[in-house]
C-alpha cells in the first residue's frame, strides 16, 4: 500500500511544482537576448560623434543643459565652409566660425571660435547663418573633434540686437520650473549664466 502511493505522489508533486519552475526560468533572460542599443547611438559612438544622453522627452531642464556642456558662449556667425569626407576625416563636416561675444565656459570673449558639425546634422535642420547671433551650450568634443548642441534646439538660444536671450517656447515649458529661467522669455547674458552658477558647474 504504501508503496503504491509514493509513485502517485511524486506525480502530483510534480505536476505542482513545474510552472512555478518555468516561471522562474522564463524571467531570466540570457544575456545573447538582451536588447541592443539602437542602431544609430551605436553608430554615433563608433564614429565619434558627439556623444547625446537619452532622455525622455519633456525632461530635460537646464540642469542637464549646463552640466553636460563643454563650451557655453554668445557670439556672431562669421563663416560657415563645408568639409567633405576624408581619410583624416571619415563623415562630411561643416565648420561654423563666430567672434564670440560674451562667454561662460571653454571660449573667451572676442575669440574667433570655429567648431566643427557632423554634415547630417545640419542637414536635419541644425543650420546657422552669417550674421546670426546665438549663445549655445555645446557638448564637448568628440574623438573626431566634432560637437553640437546640448539636447539638439534646447541647447540653442537667439541673441536679439540689444544682446538680450530670448527664450522659445520648448525653452520656456522645460524651464518654467528653475529659480532664475522660469517664467521669462528675455533674459539678460548676466542672468543666464548665474542660472549656470546654479547647476553648481561654474
Amino acid at each position: 500500500m504504501h508503496g503504491r502511493g509514493c509513485p502517485s505522489l511524486l506525480a502530483i508533486t510534480f505536476v505542482i511544482l513545474t510552472p512555478v519552475l518555468l516561471r522562474g526560468q522564463s524571467a531570466r533572460v540570457p544575456p545573447d537576448f538582451a536588447s541592443p542599443r539602437p542602431a544609430a547611438q551605436t553608430s554615433a559612438a563608433e564614429n565619434g560623434l558627439p556623444a547625446r544622453p537619452i532622455l525622455p522627452p519633456g525632461t530635460i531642464g537646464f540642469f542637464q543643459i549646463a552640466r553636460a556642456a563643454g563650451t557655453i558662449f554668445s557670439g556672431t556667425v562669421t563663416a560657415i565652409t563645408p568639409h567633405p569626407a576624408s581619410s583624416r576625416q571619415p563623415v562630411e563636416t561643416v565648420a561654423i566660425t563666430f567672434r564670440v561675444e560674451r562667454a561662460i565656459r571653454g571660449a573667451t570673449p572676442d575669440q574667433e571660435l570655429t567648431i566643427s558639425q557632423w554634415m547630417g546634422l545640419w542637414s536635419s535642420g541644425q543650420r546657422y547663418r552669417v550674421g546670426e547671433r546665438v549663445l549655445l551650450f555645446l557638448y564637448p568634443p568628440s574623438k573626431l573633434g566634432l560637437t553640437s548642441c546640448v539636447g539638439s534646439l534646447m541647447g540653442r538660444f537667439t541673441v536679439d540686437p540689444g544682446g538680450g536671450v530670448l527664450l522659445s517656447p520648448q525653452h520656456l515649458l522645460a524651464f518654467r520650473t528653475d529659480p532664475v529661467l522660469g517664467g521669462k522669455s528675455r533674459l539678460s547674458f548676466n542672468d543666464l549664466a548665474l542660472a549656470v552658477q546654479h547647476t553648481g558647474k561654474e
